[in-house]
C-alpha cells in the first residue's frame, strides 16, 4: 500500500473514528472547526442533508428489524443491536463533519481552505489561483492533475491553479492537482469573495 504501512492502518481507521465522534460534539455546541478569526466560512452539508438523513433512517429500521429478528437470542441481538447503533451513529457523525467543518477563506493568510468532512482538507495560496468560476457539474471522471470533491454527485465551484498543490488522501497518499472541483450551498458569494480577496479588496 503506498503512502503508508500496515501498521499505521489501525491508527488511521482509530482516528478517524474518534474525529467522527468530535465532530457529532462540535455540531451540538454548534461551533465549527478550523474557522480562523477574521477568515469566512462557506458551507456545502445542505446538498447532502436529505440523502444522510435517508440513509440514517434506513439503519434505524434495520436495527428495528434486527432486534425483532433476534430476540430469541439475547447474546446475539446485543451484540448486533451496539454495531446497529454505532452505525447509526457513524453515518450522523459523516454529515456533522461536513456541517462543523466548511470551507474556510483567510484573505490575512492569503488561503483557500477546500475541505470534505473529515477526509480532504486541502489549503491552495491565493496567489497560486489562476481561476475561480461557479460551474455545475454532475459527472466527474478521474483526470490526472484534477481533485473532485462532489456533494450529492455535484460540485458547483471550479479553482484553476498556477501552481500545483498537494493534495493527501486518507491514507496518505499524495498527489499534485492543478485543478479542483468542489461544491458550496451559495457557490456565487465563494466565488465573488475569493475574486474580491485576490484584488485585495475587504471580505465581508
Amino acid at each position: 500500500m503506498r503512502g503508508t504501512g500496515l501498521v499505521a492502518v489501525p491508527y488511521l481507521l482509530v482516528r478517524h473514528e474518534l474525529r467522527l465522534l468530535a465532530s457529532l460534539w462540535l455540531w451540538a455546541a454548534r461551533r465549527t472547526d478550523g474557522a480562523a478569526r477574521g477568515g469566512t466560512v462557506f458551507g456545502y452539508a445542505r446538498g447532502q442533508g436529505a440523502m444522510m438523513g435517508g440513509f440514517a433512517f434506513v439503519c434505524v429500521v434495520e436495527s428495528v428489524m434486527m432486534s425483532v429478528l433476534l430476540r430469541d437470542w439475547p447474546a446475539v441481538h446485543h451484540v448486533v443491536l451496539v454495531l446497529d447503533v454505532y452505525t447509526v451513529v457513524i453515518v450522523v457523525g459523516l454529515h456533522a463533519a461536513s456541517v462543523v467543518r466548511p470551507h474556510v477563506l483567510d484573505p490575512d493568510a492569503g488561503t483557500l481552505r477546500i475541505r470534505r468532512a473529515i477526509h480532504v482538507d486541502v489549503r491552495i495560496p491565493l496567489e497560486r489561483i489562476a481561476s475561480v468560476r461557479r460551474e455545475l457539474r454532475t459527472t466527474h471522471e478521474p483526470r490526472y492533475g484534477e481533485l473532485d470533491l462532489a456533494v450529492g454527485s455535484q460540485t458547483s465551484v471550479t479553482v484553476e491553479l498556477a501552481e500545483p498543490v498537494t493534495h493527501v488522501s486518507f491514507f496518505g497518499r499524495r498527489r499534485e492537482v492543478r485543478v479542483v472541483r468542489f461544491h458550496a450551498d451559495d457557490p456565487g458569494a465563494l466565488v465573488r469573495a475569493v475574486e474580491r480577496a485576490r484584488a485585495g479588496d475587504a471580505v465581508p
